[in-house]
């Protein structure tokens, strides 16, 4: 088949309406992730909100765990189509709030909401895929998906630093919301084209995974106000953090805390990959806005040339397939992430020359595309077809956790060192958990060193 069938398969007749609407769903979503990461310093410094910079971006992760649960055991019991409508009003909802909020506690607020909204979108999206699309197509919608957050990554944080400039930030919010209940409605009609299937009452509502769940994204929440609360603020983080190794147990494999061989290290690695990269990238505009005096529209070129890296190192994977192990890809990937991390903090702790930063991220972007779409090939690969969901779910879970958390810990440090040098002491952490990264990454290989290494195709991250 060749490249133009292959397009015009899912571009055709009865799926193009639902090809375009999803795809722009997904668009808009990467959108307003890589935006938001533009124009947070220039919110934090209009509603005074330094203390709440990290929730910001942390507590639309930890929500998102609660929406991706809530959404694929809702959809397994009534099909896709209701999860679809309530996330995209959820996600709408959060949007609105956000780009009208007049302090940055409203603000958070709208960007939980928005967060429990993107989660439940991506798996109501995702199992919609399976309900219209035959087997044959699912690569190319697929493909299809990885495109619409690529486009973002180059587009996204120079455009919203442009409408901060010329506008105002809050735009970047409301902008968006005109987009997508239009996408929606183009999806609409492939929703009502599903067969209607009886509730099967064999799936329970699996209340003990959304309770796990939300007990993760509370501790979340509790971690990043932990230092608003005097006196015993250092015991409540450390219960929270407590906690959250308890509820995330029973959503990953066992093992998965311990760093056991094969499977759990593939996850964990994820976890611990997510939370070194995006917990430097949030804080990488904030340094170059403030002490750089970069305006946002070029502080957020810093995260295009990152996205382009990242790109261009999932297509070298993809063609390279099994000439690059998996195992290797991962290593190479892991020790890149903490290169560059560690080339930032040498930057903001010295005052050396931002050039020296934004260079070193782009070598972050290139290490999370060799090792992410690798991640994701060695998590099928090492499941059944009786837990390739559970394991799916739980990569994406250690995905969203990983780095809500780093962003709740990296929060405190900013806060702590606040009056010294806050952006090294949050670069410093996140070497740290880099590092620890470096040393799990061996261990993703089976324990017969098997390579489990497939033709990959580039991924997006949930978060990007």
């Amino acid at each position: 088949m060749t490249s133009d069938t292959s397009t015009a398969g899912i571009l055709r007749r009865p799926y193009l309406l639902a090809t375009v609407g999803a795809c722009a769903l997904v668009f808009l979503s990467a959108f307003e992730s890589l935006a938001v990461t533009t124009i947070m310093p220039l919110v934090s410094r209009d509603l005074d909100g330094a203390t709440l910079y990290a929730l910001a971006f942390a507590g639309p992760l930890a929500t998102g765990v609660m929406g991706m649960v809530g959404a694929g055991n809702w959809s397994d019991r009534r099909g896709p189509a209701a999860p679809l409508y309530a996330s995209v009003a959820l996600f709408v909802a959060g949007l609105l709030i956000a780009g009208t909020a007049g302090s940055m506690e409203v603000l958070v607020l709208g960007r939980l909401v928005q967060g429990l909204g993107g989660g439940a979108m991506t798996v109501a999206l995702y199992v919609l895929v399976a309900r219209v699309y035959p087997p044959t197509l699912h690569p190319k919608i697929f493909a299809a998906f990885a495109a619409s957050w690529v486009i973002p990554s180059l587009v996204g944080p120079f455009a919203a630093g442009i409408v901060a400039q010329l506008s105002s930030w809050h735009w970047v919010f409301l902008g968006v919301v005109g987009l997508v209940v239009p996408a929606l409605l183009m999806v609409v009609p492939a929703v009502r084209g599903m067969d209607s299937e009886p509730v099967t009452e064999t799936v329970p509502w699996a209340f003990g995974r959304m309770g796990w769940a939300a007990l993760a994204a509370l501790t979340v929440l509790a971690l990043n106000l932990s230092a608003e609360v005097p006196g015993v603020g250092g015991v409540i983080a450390v219960v929270a953090l407590v906690l959250a190794v308890v509820a995330v147990r029973p959503l990953v494999p066992r093992g998965t805390l311990v760093a056991r061989r094969g499977l759990p290290s593939v996850i964990l690695t994820r976890g611990l990959a997510s939370a070194a990269f995006f917990g430097a990238e949030v804080y990488l505009p904030y340094l170059l806005t403030e002490q750089y005096a970069f305006t946002p529209t070029f502080a957020g070129l810093t995260l295009t040339g990152a996205a382009l890296a990242w790109a261009g190192a999932s297509a070298l994977q993809g063609r390279l397939g099994s000439k690059l192990a998996d195992a290797l890809a991962v290593k190479i990937g892991a020790a890149l992430v903490l290169v560059a991390i560690v080339l930032a903090l040498v930057t903001a702790a010295l005052a050396l020359p931002a050039a020296i930063a934004i260079g070193g991220w782009i070598l972050a972007g290139g290490g999370m595309g060799l090792m992410y779409p690798r991640l994701s090939v060695m998590t099928l690969a090492l499941s059944t077809p009786d837990n390739q969901g559970f394991n799916s779910a739980a990569m994406s879970i250690s995905d969203s956790l990983g780095g809500a958390l780093a962003l709740a810990a990296t929060g405190l440090v900013f806060q702590a060192f606040a009056t010294t040098n806050p952006f090294a002491g949050v670069f410093a952490l996140t070497a740290v958990i880099a590092v620890v990264g470096v040393v799990i990454a061996p261990r993703v290989a089976s324990r017969a060193g098997a390579s489990t290494t497939r033709e990959a195709h580039p991924e997006p991250s949930l978060h990007k």
